[in-house]
């Protein structure tokens, strides 16, 4: 049988860095070894709700993604098995009919701003990382993303941030940097603690 992989969560506020820094890391890795898992991937199926509804999910909130499912897939993954990863359809807000292949590897990231925020997720990582971004920084950054790759309006953009991300972020997100064990301040600039994550895989992988 082979063992059982290391299992790495990265959290973080919106546009904290957190792709930047898991990017870093891959490529100092080989990325044949890795196994990446979203987990706004999981965010829960609404499409039988009318569009107008849909955009007022609040989808800051833990209760918005299906975490059961991605334990789940994670259990299955860590016992040998592939999974089909679900994909989401972040214009529509709703879960796509395709799925992502996903084969059981040595190294397994779980990534998003709530991974920290479930106990019941955080208990399965091996390696627990919060990448820590000021509030400004991550804002302008959100901004960018949801313009340029969720199609969505600077409006929308500002409101969601208002009503939802920000609330959750200072209830749920925030908070969950106390289950950290590693604390990444500036994010994908900070080398020296991702050349210290990287260490410290390899060390686990040997």
């Amino acid at each position: 049988m082979a063992p059982r992989p290391v299992v790495i969560g990265i959290a973080g506020g919106s546009g904290s860095g957190k792709t930047t820094v898991l990017r870093h890391i891959v490529d100092a890795l080989d990325p044949a070894l890795i196994a990446i898992i979203e987990h706004d991937a999981y965010y829960r199926d609404i499409s039988h709700l009318p569009q107008d509804v849909r955009r007022e999910v609040n989808f800051d909130h833990p209760d918005a993604l299906e975490t059961e499912l991605l334990l789940e897939h994670l259990g299955r993954l860590m016992q040998g098995f592939a999974i089909e990863k679900p994909t989401y359809d972040f214009q529509q807000h709703s879960r796509r009919l395709e799925t992502v292949r996903i084969e059981p590897r040595p190294v397994l990231f779980i990534d998003g701003i709530l991974v920290l925020a479930e106990p019941d997720l955080a208990e399965c990582l091996d390696i627990k990382i919060y990448v820590d971004t000021d509030d400004d920084i991550r804002l302008l950054r959100r901004i960018k993303r949801d313009l340029n790759e969720r199609g969505r309006s600077i409006d929308d953009i500002l409101f969601q941030y208002e009503h939802t991300v920000r609330p959750m972020h200072i209830q749920f997100v925030e908070p969950s940097r106390r289950r950290a064990d590693l604390i990444i301040p500036r994010g994908g600039h900070n080398r020296v603690a991702i050349d210290l994550v990287i260490a410290r895989i390899r060390a686990l992988l040997a």
